[in-house]
């Protein structure tokens, strides 16, 4: 990296490993946001001489003798096992429980942790074998404060560009959307989703990728969505698309809040791709008033995505609110003001519903404040 970092979920990783609390640690988070990068790095300052570290993606047969001969090795030189490319090991959620619980009974202590670049096998895995035993460390695609610091960029920049490090270096060149088309979102989809995942029709599947994205922080209905495909489907598989899309950590699919949880599931979604440079691929051009009222939305609400607390949007008629988060009993009520003509009816409307919510406002000029300390800024303006 051109100058380095150390991102938020690697210091929390680096405590977690210190803590020695007898979970798997596993780091989960989208592609080509530095994850191998900033271990090889942690490795470098902090635990040198006692990790163990091994890719699965430099192993011909990376199967479950490998995988046993690694934990063993780690075992008897009592280092910090680090696992990278997991998926690449057939098997391997069964493999590591099985290591994990013998480990276990034999009062054995082992740190280890575990990194890969298919999300989707890998929350599969965690959710099927290893309930229980490992401690969820999640990346992120890299905000504006991150990439400014590491790599210089304007916020302007920001807002077109961010959120993959790597394509940075082609940002003043002509190469910079081929790069991101094919270097990144088409490996997400073939090897993170299409290689593992059943679906019958993939040429639909990337074309509804391409519409998703075209809505940023907008609600769209699904069966205006279906209407957009250019073959037949039905509201199950464009559900069922999105799902696969946000295990990708491509997007997230916000639902309406409501006080009635079946009418919150049955909402339309309000769709948020986690990185900006994923609109402006749909753009590439200058943005106008509207556009960039969309961007900066999405901006706000990946950020709120990080928070890890539940994330909704609101609509009543023709009032909304963008965002909706719940912590516990408290309610925040989230507009975003880019200077496109938006009054205070929705704010208002919602809170004559919800009059013990809390209504905050972010703006071009205090989102640097809000973005470096989420809930701090949240908490702050109550």
């Amino acid at each position: 990296m051109k100058n380095f970092i150390y991102l938020n979920y690697i210091n929390k990783l680096n405590e977690n490993i210190n803590s020695n609390n007898g979970l798997i640690q596993v780091l989960l988070g989208p592609r080509q946001v530095g994850k191998t990068t900033s271990i090889l790095k942690l490795i470098e300052d902090f635990f040198n001489t006692q990790a163990h570290y091994v890719s699965a993606d430099k192993i011909f047969n990376a199967d479950s003798n490998w995988l046993r001969e690694q934990w063993l090795v780690s075992l008897a030189e009592k280092k910090i096992l680090i696992i990278d490319e997991i998926q690449k090991c057939h098997n391997w959620a069964e493999v590591i429980k099985s290591l994990y619980d013998e480990s276990k009974r034999k009062k054995q202590t082992i740190r280890c942790v575990l990194l890969g670049s298919s999300s989707l096998e890998i929350q599969k895995g965690l959710t099927e074998s290893l309930t229980g035993r490992f401690q969820l460390n999640q990346a992120y695609h890299w905000n504006y404060h991150e990439s400014n610091k590491a790599y210089g960029l304007t916020f302007q920049e920001y807002l077109k560009f961010g959120g993959y490090p790597g394509s940075y270096f082609f940002i003043k060149g002509s190469d910079w959307a081929n790069y991101v088309k094919n270097s990144i979102i088409t490996t997400v989809i073939e090897k993170d989703i299409l290689q593992f995942q059943n679906v019958k029709n993939p040429a639909l599947f990337r074309q509804a990728f391409e519409i998703l994205m075209a809505y940023p922080a907008q609600e769209i209905s699904y069966t205006k969505l279906l209407g957009q495909l250019q073959e037949k489907g039905n509201v199950e598989l464009i559900k069922n698309y999105i799902s696969m899309y946000e295990g990708a950590f491509l997007m997230k699919a916000l639902e309406k809040f409501s006080a009635k949880v079946i009418k919150t599931k049955s909402s339309s979604p309000k769709i948020l791709p986690l990185a900006p440079c994923l609109y402006y691929l749909t753009i590439r051009d200058e943005y106008d008033s509207d556009e960039l009222g969309r961007v900066f939305e999405l901006a706000v609400g990946a950020q709120l995505v990080r928070t890890g607390e539940e994330l909704f949007y609101w609509r009543e008629g023709q009032h909304e609110v963008d965002f909706i988060l719940k912590v516990g009993r408290k309610i925040f009520a989230i507009e975003v003001k880019s200077g496109r003509k938006k009054g205070t009816k929705g704010m208002n409307t919602f809170l004559s519903h919800f009059p013990k919510s809390h209504p905050i406002y972010i703006t071009f000029e205090n989102y640097s404040q809000f973005e470096k300390d989420p809930m701090g800024f949240l908490e702050k303006h109550i």
